[in-house]
């Protein structure tokens, strides 16, 4: 596959780019902030859950958390990790990962300069986007049911220096909710945690509910608006 050249960020909404990364091209789309919504200057890049458990930017989650962040006024990057749909490369447990979102991250920054960026990330999206904030220090993280306690230590990851929003469902069927407040509870400083009651971890028939969380959780850290 020919390495693509570094690409803009589009006038239009919704159409698939490729960045060059550090395993291969990296698939991504961007979408600008909704119509009726005041443009700020805000860049969110969103985190796909596990790519071998099919993960992929299209999640439904994902796609969720990136419409609400746009109602607010941002513009939102979501990617494909390496192996994911178009991306090149293959699975690496969250490392490799790590830095195809530093690339991703870094093209945001050449392209938006003066925006604030966001990370967000859902699941073993969200892993990935925690493990970075320290290095890549983002104005605000966002973290959706993180995978505590499976096969990834959380333990060890120093809490972002920004803030920091964690939502879970009560009813999480492959994380222990239990377990994710209680490693909240130890960090230092802790996030704002949001327990959604009776949802589990794909969010079924929840998806407007985690989109009023999303809105209401971010409100008070969104920059003024574009003059």
């Amino acid at each position: 596959m020919n390495t693509p050249a570094f690409p803009t960020i589009p006038t239009a909404t919704g159409h698939p780019l490729m960045l060059p990364g550090p395993a291969g091209p990296l698939e991504l789309v961007v979408d600008l902030p909704e119509p009726e919504a005041p443009p700020r200057p805000l860049v969110a890049v969103v985190c796909h859950p596990l790519p071998t458990e099919g993960g992929t930017l299209h999640n439904k989650v994902v796609t969720m958390t990136a419409r609400a962040l746009r109602e607010c006024g941002a513009a939102t990057v979501r990617f494909n990790f390496r192996g994911a749909g178009h991306s090149a490369g293959t699975f690496d447990h969250g490392q490799g990962e790590g830095e195809d979102l530093r690339a991703v991250v870094a093209w945001v920054r050449a392209q938006r300069p003066q925006a604030q960026l966001w990370l967000a990330g859902f699941s073993f999206g969200a892993y990935v986007s925690l493990r970075m904030a320290a290095q890549l220090q983002p104005q605000l993280l966002l973290s959706i049911a993180p995978p505590v306690g499976r096969h990834w230590d959380f333990a060890a990851i120093e809490p972002p220096n920004c803030p920091w929003l964690v939502i879970q469902g009560e009813d999480d069927e492959i994380v222990d909710a239990q377990a994710v407040r209680a490693w909240a509870e130890t960090r230092q400083p802790p996030p704002e945690l949001v327990l959604m009651p009776e949802t589990g971890h794909f969010f079924h028939r929840k998806l407007m509910d985690l989109r009023g969380a999303i809105k209401s959780g971010v409100r008070p850290y969104l920059p003024e608006p574009d003059t």
